[in-house]
C-alpha cells in the first residue's frame, strides 16, 4: 500500500478520481477471490455476499479514507501525508475496548508510542509546514481517524465473513460512493496515456486487491490494534523506495526511525498463551 502515493501521482485524473479506479478497477480479482474462498461451501456464493451493517461500514469509512487521503497527497507534501495518515493506530487503540469490545493491552501502547517515534526520526527532517499546505494536512488527519475506523470495522466484519467476500463486498460500497464523490467533482475521469492506465491498474490490483485484501486476511485472526500498526510499515516502504529507486540516502537518524518502529510492532505483538 505505500508506493500507492506514487500512483496516485502519476494517474492523470484527478485524486478523488483516482480514488473511484482504484476501488473499480479491483472489483473483478476480488469477486474471484470470494468464488474461489467459497469453493466447496453448500452455501450459494449468492448467500454469502451480504451487505451486512460491518461490511456497509467498511466500504463507507474505507471512501472516507480514500477521499481524504488522495486528497492529502495532492494538497500537502508526500511526507507530510504519511507522517498524519500514521496517526490512524492512535484512534483504533483509543477506540477499540468502547466500539468493538477488544481490551489493548500496555504492550501495544509501547509499540504505538515507539513506532510514532521512529516515524518522527524516519520522515520528520521532511515535514513541511506552510500555511498553503495546512488545509491537505487536515486532510491528513481527517484520513488517519477514516482508516482507523476501517480497521474496526473489518475486524468485526471479518468475525462473520471470509477474507474474500468482505473486501469484494466492503470495496463494492466503497465504488458506489466513490463514483458519485467522482462525478460531483467535476475533476478529469479518464487518463490520457498508457502511464495514466498503468497508475489505475496498480492502485487497484496492488494496493487494492493486495493490499487491502492481505489486511483483511489478517484481521481475521489478529486484533484491530495489533494489525493496525501495520500502517506504520508504510513509512519504512517509502523510505526503502526513495533508496531504492531514487538512490535517497538514509541518514543515521532515519535508519534508526526504521528501526524503531519494526521494534515498535515486535513490542506490540500477539503474546501466545502458555499453559501453567
Amino acid at each position: 500500500m505505500a508506493i500507492s502515493t506514487v500512483f496516485v501521482r502519476f494517474a492523470e485524473v484527478g485524486p478523488l478520481v483516482s480514488a473511484f479506479w482504484r476501488a473499480f478497477i479491483a472489483l473483478p480479482l476480488l469477486f474471484l477471490w470470494a468464488w474461489y474462498e467459497n469453493r466447496g461451501n453448500t452455501s450459494p456464493l449468492s448467500e454469502v455476499l451480504k451487505l451486512d451493517r460491518p461490511v456497509i461500514l467498511a466500504g463507507v469509512f474505507f471512501a472516507g479514507d480514500l477521499i481524504f487521503w488522495h486528497l492529502s497527497i495532492v494538497k500537502t507534501t508526500i511526507a507530510n501525508a504519511t507522517l498524519l495518515a500514521c496517526l490512524a493506530p492512535v484512534w483504533v487503540l483509543l477506540l477499540s475496548g468502547v466500539l468493538i469490545g477488544e481490551k489493548v493491552g500496555r504492550n501495544a501502547y509501547v509499540g504505538l508510542t515507539l513506532c510514532l517515534v521512529g516515524t518522527v526520526f524516519l520522515i520528520g527532517s521532511s515535514l513541511a509546514i506552510a500555511p498553503e499546505r495546512l488545509l491537505g494536512d487536515v486532510f491528513g488527519l481527517i484520513t488517519s481517524l477514516f482508516f482507523g475506523l476501517y480497521f474496526l470495522a473489518v475486524r468485526v466484519a471479518r468475525r462473520i465473513h471470509g477474507a474474500g467476500a468482505l473486501i469484494f463486498m466492503s470495496t463494492l460500497v466503497t465504488s458506489a460512493v466513490l463514483l458519485i464523490v467522482a462525478l460531483v467533482s467535476g475533476q478529469p475521469f479518464w487518463p490520457q496515456t498508457i502511464i495514466g492506465v498503468s497508475a489505475l491498474l496498480a492502485l487497484g490490483l496492488f494496493s487494492q486487491s493486495v493490499g487491502q485484501g492481505l489486511l483483511a486476511v489478517a484481521l481475521g485472526s489478529l486484533s484491530a490494534a495489533f494489525s493496525s500498526l501495520v500502517i506504520f510499515i508504510e513509512a519504512v516502504a517509502a523510505a526503502f523506495f526513495g533508496w531504492l529507486v531514487f538512490a535517497e540516502i538514509l541518514s543515521i537518524p532515519q535508519f534508526m526511525g526504521a528501526l524503531l518502529i519494526l521494534y515498535g510492532i515486535w513490542i506490540a505483538r500477539p503474546r501466545q498463551k502458555t499453559n501453567t
